[in-house]
């Protein structure tokens, strides 16, 4: 049975590719090739990938993700399909779940939601559910930075507290939209989003997610 993470690997790889290499996405400064690099380097130099979370290790992954970069396009889109080498710890379905779900999904988002002419994905519940888990797990670290107090709340009634302060700002959504908000697409996120106007401001201000 295909994973959440396959599925979604195929999904970006096909919007990458439709888009081609200079179309614009929702990641400040990056056009599609930057993030077609990203996502190869990410599981596929291990030695260069750690400067995502490592700040002295930041140099040589701007090396090297621009290195993949210069690359042919179709060649990128060929390693995202393809996936992580049989050796990679990556190649591991169950690694892979985990690691790829949320960030590749994020990502399709990043590419679709950066058109004039994007649409919402309609998720089956099963899906909305594992992104819905996500969200319960890592709340707290993506709401780190928030400047407000801060509740992810599902149209259901669910909440996850992502940052504890007042006053208290609350984002109703779909656990995807919940997740792009959280992850720092706050604008781009179709939530409904309630508190003092100076608090909802500054919330869509903050550099929210990773």
């Amino acid at each position: 049975m295909s994973t959440h993470a396959k599925r979604e690997r195929l999904l970006l790889a096909d919007l990458l590719e439709a888009a081609g290499p200079e179309a614009l996405t929702l990641c400040e400064g990056w056009k599609t090739r930057d993030l077609a690099a990203h996502v190869v380097v990410r599981e596929r130099r291990a030695d260069a990938a750690g400067g995502l979370v490592i700040s002295a290790l930041k140099n040589r992954l701007d090396r090297v993700q621009a290195e993949f970069a210069a690359k042919p396009y179709e060649e990128l889109i060929q390693l995202i399909r393809t996936g992580p080498p049989r050796f990679s710890p990556m190649s591991l379905k169950q690694i892979d779940e985990a690691a790829n779900t949320v960030e590749f999904f994020v990502h399709a988002e990043d590419v679709r939601r950066a058109q004039p002419d994007w649409s919402r994905r309609e998720l089956d519940p099963v899906f909305a559910d594992a992104l819905w888990s996500n969200v319960e797990k890592t709340a707290r670290v993506l709401g780190r930075k928030s400047p407000v107090g801060l509740v992810l709340r599902r149209p259901d009634g669910r909440t996850a507290v992502a940052h504890k302060g007042a006053p208290v700002v609350t984002v109703t959504g779909e656990p995807s939209e919940l997740l792009l908000f959280a992850s720092g697409r706050q604008d781009a996120a179709d939530v409904q989003v309630e508190g003092e106007k100076e608090a909802v401001d500054r919330l869509h201000r903050a550099a929210l997610g990773m």
